[in-house]
């Protein structure tokens, strides 16, 4: 995967240390907005900020160190979900917290809101998800363009570059991971000198709205061979679709996710229509944005942006992947067609906008 012009990056691991030293009786008081009560990767990231917030009060509290206080909220999905969210971001600022940790619902919704806390002086770190408009203390995610592009290169290398593949998109544009990951897979499948057609772009992004994309799908391309490959942009849509699929015995197509869900990893491992899942850490996106936090509440440096890798689990990698509570494991050289053969399992930090 090649590296985007513009920004510089320094590589670094996850480490779980404090090396903080206020001795107070005072605690910080850290707002905490989680986005999803249905997508299961998402629930994770949440209990990774959880349990790292809950280690580090035990540390603090042996060490005389200053606490933290969560006041969290949840969105939920939606739209109805996005406007809640702006509401609780708000009364978070009302509140006068220290920080505030959110996974944006929306890349713009949260625009106004995050104008308001930098106006107030009240940092705010986004994981998951990036906030347009206003200013981010930092952004932690997953390496959404490697994501795709793992993908797209693993798909490629089952078709001769002379075959016009047929791909169906299942996109979500409102977000900026989903936007990455599908650059991602169309630029590995130029890069790979794969010839494609994109015969149409489908949304969806959870359980309910895959399984309506899926009978669309059925309804547009009902005969076998019409359709090569389907992307989708996460677990939380594809399972419903590649459940649907399967039912109806397509499983001519080949279907390439994201998220590294353990239901759609056993698909992988079957060899049944999923071939290719890039897998995310989402308890270490989770941890990392509750330390980024502690750090910039001791005025330590913060990245701008860091970017965790995600594993590509495939029938040849499947006993190499840890899981989403796992540590991230060492280097491997892919067994597969590449121009980056060899995947790292490096955390990326963009620590310098040009």
């Amino acid at each position: 995967m090649p590296i985007r012009a513009g920004c510089i990056f320094l590589l670094s691991i996850l480490p779980f240390t404090f090396v903080w030293a206020n001795h107070t009786d005072e605690k910080y008081t850290i707002g905490v907005l989680y986005w999803s009560t249905d997508i299961p990767c998402q629930l994770v990231m949440g209990q990774g900020v959880d349990v790292a917030a809950s280690d580090y009060n035990i540390w603090a509290k042996k060490t005389g160190h200053q606490q933290v206080k969560l006041l969290t909220f949840v969105a939920g999905d939606g739209e109805d979900g996005i406007e809640r969210q702006i509401k609780q971001m708000y009364a978070l600022i009302a509140k006068k917290v220290d920080l505030i940790i959110v996974q944006p619902a929306d890349n713009a919704a949260l625009a106004k809101p995050l104008q308001a806390a930098n106006r107030e002086d009240i940092p705010v770190i986004a994981y998951d998800q990036y906030i347009s408009g206003g200013k981010l203390r930092s952004f932690i995610s997953s390496d959404n363009y490697q994501a795709g592009y793992l993908g797209g290169e693993y798909i490629a290398s089952k078709f001769d570059n002379n075959d016009e593949v047929k791909v169906i998109l299942v996109d979500y544009p409102h977000v900026s991971s989903t936007v990455s990951r599908v650059d991602g897979f169309l630029d590995a499948l130029t890069a790979q000198q794969q010839n494609y057609k994109i015969l149409k772009t489908y949304e969806a992004i959870e359980s309910v709205s895959g399984y309506q994309v899926a009978q669309k799908i059925l309804h547009d391309y009902p005969h076998k061979s019409s359709i090569d490959v389907l992307f989708s942009v996460n677990d939380g849509a594809g399972l419903s679709i590649v459940e649907t699929l399967l039912d109806e015995g397509r499983n001519e197509i080949m279907v390439a996710s994201v998220d590294g869900d353990p239901i759609a990893l056993e698909y992988v491992k079957n060899n049944d229509i999923m071939v290719i899942n890039a897998a995310q850490f989402c308890a270490a996106i989770g941890k990392e944005a509750f330390l980024t936090a502690i750090d910039a509440l001791q005025g330590n440096f913060v990245a701008v942006q860091k970017m965790l890798p995600v594993f590509p689990v495939t029938k040849e990698t499947f006993s190499l992947y840890p899981g989403w509570h796992g540590v991230i494991p060492a280097e491997f050289s892919k067994p597969w067609k590449s121009t980056e053969p060899v995947w790292s399992g490096d955390t990326l930090s963009k620590i310098v906008l040009q």
